[in-house]
């Protein structure tokens, strides 16, 4: 399938979205900001918030600044918020080690605090330009569909996938090619309506020349409403809001179950999120 990156970027180049922190000039930073941002959460929710942090924290150094706190409470309602206080220990660890410069090598991205593989992938393609497997979900479905001719698939991208997926990089615009793949997916190779006619990689589609036969494994839905993570989300809410330390009595309002809202509290304290104070009072980290 030798066409398929040549092939994929020309399509590329006429679909792209117009994707702010996909834009000519945008540093390693803001990239890195981007792809943390966008973990289980969709662009459209993501491009308010990450224009906000980029104006307030242009580099790390600016974020490092801050107490984690504060990186929470501008998280906002993006979910998820543990994600911010490890862009806050990245940014700490860049200023310690990397003198304020975010790495370039994988390996270096990877060591930083909470920079899983895909991230430290991202962040090597997007913002350096190096030859890196990008597996995103959207990814990940495009080259199993293509290549494998399923629609099944780990929860997690295995040792095999990682090294196929690398050999398919071309050596020129890795980068390019990189977000070409998870657009694809993205806009097209969709895993609930994807749409075959618009494909540029079609004819090159076993999943497609075998009639688009169906995952065997499916992952289950899952639920939010009532669950203990609404509850933290709920509580948090409240935290953010507010500059000076809240009590429970001005928590109850956000979760009536009393019991799970201790235990949402309590689960937020143990990730950081929160930090206790005497007399039953909470506040974001300092």
């Amino acid at each position: 399938m030798d066409d398929f990156a040549p092939r994929l970027l020309h399509w590329y180049a006429a679909h792209r979205r117009d994707l702010p922190w996909r834009r000519p000039g945008v540093g390693a930073w803001g990239v890195l900001v981007s792809e943390v941002m966008l973990q289980q959460t969709p662009a459209a929710r993501v491009e308010p918030v990450w224009h906000e942090w980029l104006r307030r924290w242009p580099e790390p150094a600016a974020l490092a600044a801050e107490v984690p706190g504060e990186a929470v409470r501008a998280w906002g309602r993006l979910g998820y918020p543990r994600r911010a206080l490890r862009l806050h220990q990245a940014a700490t660890f860049i200023v310690e080690w990397h003198g304020g410069v975010v790495p370039s090598s994988y390996d270096e991205l990877r060591a930083l605090p909470g920079i899983g593989d895909y991230t430290a992938a991202a962040v090597a393609a997007f913002a350096y330009g190096q030859r890196e497997a990008v597996l995103d979900t959207n990814a990940r479905r495009v080259y199993r569909r293509v290549f494998d001719g399923t629609d099944d698939s780990t929860s997690a991208p295995t040792v095999a996938e990682r090294a196929a997926a690398r050999a398919r990089v071309p050596t020129r615009r890795p980068g390019a090619y990189a977000v070409a793949v998870m657009e694809l997916g993205a806009l097209v190779c969709t895993a609930r309506s994807p749409d075959c006619t618009r494909c540029p990689v079609r004819d090159l589609c076993r999943w497609s020349a075998a009639g688009h036969p169906v995952a065997t494994r499916r992952r289950a839905a899952q639920r939010y409403e009532g669950t203990d993570r609404q509850a933290r989300g709920r509580l948090l809410a409240v935290l953010r809001e507010r500059s000076a330390p809240v009590g429970w009595p001005d928590l109850e309002p956000a979760w009536h179950d009393a019991a799970q809202r201790a235990r949402a509290m309590d689960s937020l304290v143990a990730d950081g999120l929160v930090e206790p104070l005497a007399r039953g009072r909470f506040r974001l980290p300092s």
